[in-house]
């Protein structure tokens, strides 16, 4: 159905006559008369019926009219989404590791509550490959991923992914453990008869330390996996390995984190979004605040 016939007879029903429609619209009655004669053919319904020399609608009219106001409503309300332009409103979906909810999402929700109350944001905490596959299945709509360089993460072209801030990670070791080596590969040979503690639902970190541990002429054991930080450094304080941690994050007692450096061991994060939508205003505007905390 074309949405301008559906507008006339909206209009028709409001006004009354093919003369008034066409006056307040700026066409010809003639015009107006054509275009309805048309969306009846779209419906395959009788729309109009005469009455004297002028119309009235039928009751499948009048029925098709009541539509009508809900359908172009839908349809204004719908430009005004993809106008980039316009006010940002309606649910952003967001799906994110928790270090970078901690650090990118929650500062950022309070002003956002003041300034767009129109705008509503939801975060549920997802490791990156579990967010991706949300991303692919149209369940959220902006996913804050990470990767570990040297193991690099490839997007592919279904997908936009926005750089946005590194964070250094070191090696976690029992805290009365020696000063770090010269490099990272000389810092982690040390450990090449320990057990490794990696994340249970990421292999990011896992892939890192194998790739630097390759350097140095083995394969790192690895025996536990904790999806916690928190949990991770307990498991190192016991004695059951050894791990990466953030350089910048809360460290408990009986641990210290021994710097990685050539090659850096870099979590970097990402923002991803589907190809394409980048220009819907809400999406719009919270990757342009996502980018503006990396200045």
């Amino acid at each position: 159905m074309e949405t301008r016939r559906l507008e006339l007879l909206v209009a028709l029903a409001r006004l009354g006559s093919m003369r008034a429609v066409g006056e307040e619209l700026g066409i010809t009655t003639s015009t107006v008369s054509q275009q309805l004669a048309a969306l009846a053919a779209e419906t395959g319904s009788t729309l109009l019926e005469p009455v004297g020399r002028h119309v009235r609608l039928t009751p499948a009219g009048r029925r098709l009219a009541d539509h009508g106001v809900t359908i172009l409503a839908a349809v204004e309300a719908a430009r005004r989404d993809l106008d980039v332009d316009a006010e940002p409103t309606g649910t952003v979906r967001i799906a994110g590791f928790a270090s970078a909810i901690r650090r990118s999402l929650i500062p950022l929700l309070p002003e956002l509550r003041r300034t767009r109350p129109r705008l509503r944001v939801v975060v549920a905490e997802h490791e990156p490959e579990e967010a991706l596959t949300l991303i692919a299945q149209d369940r959220v709509d902006l996913a804050v991923v990470y990767d570990f360089p040297p193991a690099m993460r490839v997007f592919d072209d279904r997908v936009e992914a926005t750089a946005l801030w590194t964070a250094r990670w070191g090696l976690g070791v029992p805290a009365a453990d020696p000063a770090p080596a010269a490099d990272a590969v000389a810092t982690i040979a040390r450990y090449r008869d320990h057990e490794w503690i990696v994340n249970s639902r990421n292999d990011a970190d896992e892939l890192a330390v194998a790739t630097v541990a390759a350097l140095s002429g083995f394969t790192p054991t690895v025996r536990h996996r904790s999806d916690s930080l928190e949990l991770l450094q307990d498991m190192i304080v016991a004695g059951l390995g050894v791990g990466l941690l953030p350089q910048d994050g809360p460290i408990r007692d009986g641990v210290r984190v021994l710097p990685l450096r050539g090659p850096d061991v870099l979590l970097r994060a990402h923002a991803v979004v589907g190809r394409g939508r980048t220009e819907w205003p809400p999406l719009a505007l919270l990757l342009r605040l996502l980018r503006d905390q990396t200045r």
